[in-house]
């Protein structure tokens, strides 16, 4: 198997720094028996990621308080990766590992996870300057015609296991969709990045309210990133800088908008469906207690964070298992909610600004051809 090889030195440069990796005993043996099939098989990722993602690990452990009792880094690494991979502790990992009891894989998932997790503020981030924010808007234009979008914003929701003892509880984490989950608050760019990620809440919380008590959230209401707009879909409420589609659309103007809405909405949708292809432990994150959702929050952020390694080598996605999960459809409060005539006029304007006039006559002036997508 062929991976597409990175500019190894010029990512390392950007995302490490000059750093010197910390040696782990054992460190080359953990990873380097295996051929590239088989480390992909095993672990979804390439053999030159797999490198760049150690040596990352390595020097964080090595700034942090680590525990010397606990096993190698890499050995703690190779079984979360096995888990993220698959899900569950694979046979042949847990061998190589030497590690045989449950509660001493549990514990290195759950040690890696918080590592890389922390690792976000490198691997995670908003374009840092109105240079990189506004090529990172005009990527978004030219995929769906809607000028100063910076990113997609989205509820991400990853299933889990309630205990059906404590209704309230096991209600709490039902969603819209009717199963249980927890929901994280996401927000990518046109390519699929990662921008953020905040928030473990139970499956039945509103995303607005989510975006509301967001870091993220309060920043970009706070004019911090700028005057773009974020995409969101109907379970949050149209703002300056949250763009959502029109209800009842009436003119032809306000359909084509809904319609590049959708395109650039199901960005969001195609990266978690990659995520939960490549890492299909967030296929079913396990059991979960209302009161103690930090471990599942650090294995959904550490999965992003290699979400957007992977993508930085351009690892290949493995082979689907099973169907994708459907569309979240949001979940809009019942009570109707006032908002901004400011606000909504500055979507009209734009909406009549860019979308009065179909798509295939503004590109190709005098052209017939209307079989242009939106």
């Amino acid at each position: 198997m062929a991976f597409p090889a990175p500019v190894w030195l010029a990512v390392q440069e950007e995302l490490l720094g000059s750093g010197e990796p910390e040696e782990d005993c054992g460190s080359r043996s953990c990873f380097g028996d295996y051929t590239d099939e088989a480390l992909f098989e095993t672990f979804h990722l390439s053999r030159p990621c797999i490198a760049f993602i150690t040596d990352a690990v390595r020097m964080r452990v090595k700034s942090a308080a680590f525990k010397k009792s606990q096993p190698p880094v890499d050995v703690m690494l190779m079984t979360a990766l096995s888990y993220y991979a698959h899900g569950v502790f694979t046979t042949s990992v847990q061998v190589k590992a030497g590690i045989s009891q449950p509660a001493g894989l549990v514990a290195a998932v759950s040690t890696i996870s918080g590592v890389i997790a922390g690792m976000s503020d490198v691997f995670i981030s908003f374009p840092l300057t109105a240079e990189a924010r506004t090529r990172t808007a005009s990527r978004m234009e030219e995929l769906c015609g809607i000028p100063g979008v910076l990113g997609v914003l989205a509820p991400a929701h990853f299933k889990i296991r309630a205990s059906p003892y404590d209704k309230k509880s096991f209600k709490s984490f039902i969603n819209t969709l009717g199963f249980t989950s927890v929901v994280s608050q996401f927000i990518c760019d046109s390519e699929g990045n990662i921008l953020s990620v905040e928030k473990c809440c139970v499956g039945s919380a509103f995303e607005q309210e989510l975006w509301d008590s967001s870091f993220k959230g309060r920043e970009v209401e706070d004019d911090l990133h700028g005057p773009f707009w974020f995409i969101g879909g109907k379970g949050y409420h149209l703002s300056k800088h949250v763009l959502t589609p029109v209800s009842n659309p009436v003119y032809d103007s306000e359909v084509r908008f809904n319609e590049a809405h959708a395109k650039v909405h199901r960005i969001m949708q195609s990266t978690l469906c990659a995520m939960k292809r490549r890492f299909r432990c967030l296929q079913q994150l396990g059991f979960a207690e209302e009161s103690s959702l930090n471990k599942k929050s650090n294995i959904i952020k550490a999965c992003s964070v290699l979400h957007n390694i992977a993508k930085k080598f351009s690892v290949p996605l493995p082979p689907a298992a099973g169907m994708d999960e459907p569309s979240y459809p949001g979940k809009p409060y019942s009570a109707p909610v006032e908002i901004n005539p400011e606000v909504l006029q500055a979507r009209q304007e734009l909406i009549d600004r860019n979308f009065s006039v179909p798509p295939s006559s503004r590109d190709s002036p005098g052209s017939n051809n209307l079989n242009e997508d939106v």
